[in-house]
């Protein structure tokens, strides 16, 4: 028996979905656990929504969007994260997942009222927008300011922004920061995969094969639009 197959996951029926319980260890171990049980489960868990209690364990941003893609993949929805962990919690909130449960129903509820408004929130004349909700095929978004989206922009969508355009998820659709000229603009994204990047006047072309995911920024470096890695500290 493998190390991951040994690890118990416990997945419990709540009043609004399932909670799942880890147990220590490394997180690369748990996360691959949970998800060969979901894989395990199959359709009986199918479209499920899912409460993660991580306890202590430390994640930062980019760990929550593998950990909500994992999920996502396997045909469920994760909902919330549940953890004593700052940086965790923290973690989870900016993904727009819930942090809390009610004691008396058990039902979880965003940490922050303002995490399940689907509407753009204006962030002022210098801030731009933010939208919290995914951008499914035929959404158009524009600002003459920045634009952060908190969770992914679909094949299909389209995001235009006079600044810079931040994605704390998938950006796999129409992307074009800088619109008004602004070549100093960049575009952030968990999974920087869109099906055409726009900088002000520059034009990248996806690459046809790619590596390992990660958070990456694009920008306009001697004349052309590259990718580096994207730093989240």
């Amino acid at each position: 028996m493998s190390d991951v197959q040994a690890i118990p996951i416990e997945i419990k029926g709540i009043r609004e979905g399932l909670l799942v319980s880890l147990p220590e260890g490394e997180w690369p171990l748990l996360e691959q656990a949970l998800v060969d049980e979901l894989a395990r489960r199959g359709d009986f868990l199918k479209g499920a929504k899912l409460i993660i209690n991580a306890a202590e364990h430390e994640l930062n941003v980019a760990a929550v969007s593998r950990l909500r893609d994992r999920v996502t993949d396997s045909g469920l929805v994760l909902w919330g994260i549940l953890s004593t962990a700052a940086q965790t919690e923290r973690s989870a909130q900016l993904m727009g997942l819930a942090t809390r449960i009610h004691d008396g129903s058990r039902e979880p509820e965003p940490a922050e009222e303002e995490y399940a408004d689907p509407a753009p929130q204006d962030l002022g004349p210098d801030g731009g927008i933010l939208v919290r909700r995914t951008l499914r095929s035929g959404a158009s978004l524009h600002s003459p300011g920045h634009i952060t989206i908190i969770g992914d922009v679909n094949p299909g969508a389209e995001v235009v922004a006079g600044g810079n355009v931040v994605v704390w998820g998938r950006l796999r659709g129409l992307v074009h920061a800088g619109a008004g000229g602004d070549e100093a603009a960049i575009v952030c994204a968990m999974d920087l995969a869109p099906t055409q990047l726009r900088i002000a006047g520059h034009i990248a072309i996806p690459p046809s094969e790619r590596g390992e995911i990660s958070p990456e920024i694009a920008r306009i470096h001697n004349g052309q639009v590259t990718a580096e890695n994207w730093k989240l500290g």
